[in-house]
């Protein structure tokens, strides 16, 4: 009965509303998230679930409730740049696993947000290690367009959906060829003619040819063709860019993001001036297919020393569960900058490429990302260095209102560590 009544309680507590309040974190090194480096003695105010000041010298506001940061560092929370997150417990179990439209029939119309599951273990995990938001895209099922993504918050309540239909995931290079009948000319011709249904969809003319293209996935790339919505397109080969390139100067208003873009440094200049900015794998160094022959780590560094936007993502690099490790990756472009002949990054341009820069490139940045006045209270407190692997956040705040940092993979290790006769102490509550 005692269990009971806790996953009772646990369930209310995930379910109920939490009310924001004004809060003053002080006398942390203090990181904004523009790309700027960290400063001393910082504070952050927020109130009402939103920023409303940080810097040094901030008036703290009667009545906040003050968190000391004195030796820790305060930083935006991390901004997930390419996810799958709260779509699958279990990727080889059908039954836990919703990243993509299946059997459904449908491709582009897809809208992912109802499938994304807030009380799926990755969420408490990835918000323990201080990740606030996400971008959580589709898989493609048997189509070159996979369907609508979202941006998703890891606050602890059931409204996990910050914004659905955010964006439109597609699929091009050697994937995108799998699901065009095996072929990169097929790939072309397939993103063309769709693009192309759309439009004679939205003229209503007798000729649209619903074979290709349902109705509601003409209706969803239309708002592609608009500019509406932004299109994600997972390409790595720097040839495959390039072609890419070509189609967005036929179609002027798709506002494109390529993600992954492991060779994307050799055709940096040409990015840089369409003004297509990315989400690319940091550590992709050696060449896992051929569209990948130019691997490097310096990637990153020389798309963002081109003029290119650049952000960090994990597409298809367990996407669905560990996000903690983007730390990890902006921690090793800095790392890299030590190296001869190597290009990395700066510490404030990587930790930008993981709060502020992902929102920028997904259109929210006027709210997310970064520790300026007006925007969300996503705030992370560390114990050292956030791109250190020894360091940890010991406060982490979702829209002003502090989150829990327990997850069920602590309980488990807490549970074996010491294990003694009779009874062990339970690994959940629920």
């Amino acid at each position: 009965m005692k269990h009971l009544l806790l996953a009772a309680a646990a369930l209310a507590a995930l379910t109920s509303p939490s009310h924001a309040e004004t809060i003053a974190i002080t006398g942390g090194k203090l990181v904004i998230g523009d790309g700027s480096g960290p400063v001393d003695g910082g504070t952050v105010v927020i109130r009402d679930g939103s920023i409303i000041a940080a810097g040094v010298g901030v008036a703290i506001p009667a009545g906040a409730r003050q968190i000391d940061a004195s030796g820790k560092w305060v930083t935006p929370g991390v901004f997930a740049g390419f996810t799958r997150l709260g779509l699958s417990e279990v990727d080889a179990v059908n039954g836990t696993n919703d990243k993509s439209g299946g059997k459904s029939g449908f491709s582009a119309a897809i809208d992912i947000a109802p499938a994304i599951d807030p009380f799926r273990s990755p969420f408490a995990v990835n918000r323990s290690a201080g990740v606030t938001r996400a971008v959580v895209a589709p898989e493609a099922a048997d189509n070159i367009f996979a369907g609508q993504g979202a941006i998703a918050d890891l606050g602890a309540d059931s409204d996990a959906v910050t914004k659905a239909r955010a964006f439109q995931f597609a699929e091009f290079g050697e994937d995108g060829a799998a699901n065009a009948g095996g072929s990169r000319a097929g790939t072309h011709l397939h993103f063309r003619a769709m693009l192309r249904e759309a439009q004679e969809y939205a003229a209503g003319r007798d000729t649209f040819d619903d074979d290709l293209l349902k109705a509601e996935d003409a209706k969803a790339l239309l708002s592609v063709l608009r500019g509406e919505t932004r299109l994600l397109i997972h390409v790595e080969g720097a040839n495959d860019m390039l072609r890419l390139l070509e189609l967005k100067r036929d179609f002027p208003s798709i506002k494109m993001v390529f993600v992954g873009a492991t060779e994307g440094w050799r055709v940096a200049p040409q990015l840089a001036q369409a003004g297509v900015p990315v989400i690319a794998s940091a550590l992709n160094d050696l060449p896992a297919t051929f569209e990948m022959l130019g691997a490097t780590q310096s990637n990153i560094g020389r798309m963002k020393d081109a003029g290119v936007k650049v952000a960090i993502g994990m597409i298809n690099d367990r996407d669905s569960h560990q996000l903690r490790y983007t730390t990890q990756y902006a921690g090793n472009l800095v790392s890299l900058e030590k190296l001869p002949n190597a290009t990395g990054l700066s510490w404030g341009e990587a930790f930008a490429a993981i709060s502020s820069v992902p929102a920028d490139i997904m259109g929210v940045g006027d709210r997310f990302g970064s520790l300026k006045a007006g925007k969300a209270g996503d705030v992370v407190v560390w114990d050292g260095d956030p791109l250190e692997l020894s360091s940890a956040p010991t406060t982490v705040i979702i829209d002003g209102v502090e989150q829990p940092l327990g997850n069920r993979q602590q309980r488990l290790r807490d549970r074996y560590a010491r294990p003694t006769e009779g009874d062990l102490p339970k690994a959940y509550d629920r």
